[in-house]
């Protein structure tokens, strides 16, 4: 499959390399198309890479891994077209350090990040995952032991029976993933971001996840 995964910090990296483990054309998008980090990543894994408009034009999935509070500009410059009818599986946090740390957690008009890009796209197809973990986590589950859960959000079905199967191949098996069901429902698993600050600044470790425990 062609896939963008638009953002060259750790997260875009991770899930980009991951991809072309599997076997995946993945294409690396940022602001610039000579971006150090991007080309970089280009060099060791033999990917590809380009603007955001240019990793989007191709292909068939879309990752946004740029910060929750940069993710509409990013997309928009990626543009409409390139984004119509297609899966954008959304990892962002929308995480505000201008304050320093505890960084703040800035929550869009539309309720959540993937709401508003959901709203600012029409004609793509959102869903929120994967952002309620570290990066490592995200494509290696097997870094926690015992029972831990992977969210789902979105408002089309078949994307997230998309993003499912993406997740399966992550490592993350179907009882790991749990559908919350339609979009807005990202408003409830973006601000577990905040949660996760506080435990790795009290445990001092990053393998931290949720686990949904019931009676």
């Amino acid at each position: 499959m062609k896939v963008a995964v638009l953002g060259t910090g750790e997260v875009g990296r991770r899930l980009a390399s991951k991809l072309v483990e599997l076997g995946h054309a993945v294409t690396l998008g940022s602001r610039t198309a000579d971006n150090a980090a991007a080309t970089a990543w280009a060099g060791e894994t033999g990917g590809a890479h380009g603007t955001f408009a240019e990793a989007a034009a191709d292909a068939e999935l879309v990752i946004n891994a740029t910060s929750g509070t940069v993710s509409l500009a990013a997309l928009t410059a990626a543009g409409a077209a390139n984004l119509s009818g297609k899966v954008i599986v959304d990892v962002s946090n929308a995480l505000d350090f201008s304050g320093g740390f505890p960084p703040k957690l800035v929550i869009p008009e539309a309720g959540s990040v993937a709401e508003q890009l959901q709203l600012a796209f029409p004609a793509a197809r959102v869903v929120k995952t994967l952002n309620t973990m570290n990066n490592q986590l995200m494509v290696d589950p097997s870094r926690i032991s015992g029972r831990h859960n992977v969210f789902l959000s979105g408002d089309d079905e078949s994307a997230k029976s998309e993003v499912a199967a993406l997740l399966n191949s992550f490592g993350w098996t179907s009882e790991q993933i749990i559908d919350l069901g339609a979009l807005e429902t990202a408003r409830s698993t973006e601000p577990l971001v905040l949660l996760w600050v506080s435990l790795h600044s009290k445990l001092g470790i990053e393998d931290i996840n949720y686990a949904v425990v019931t009676g």
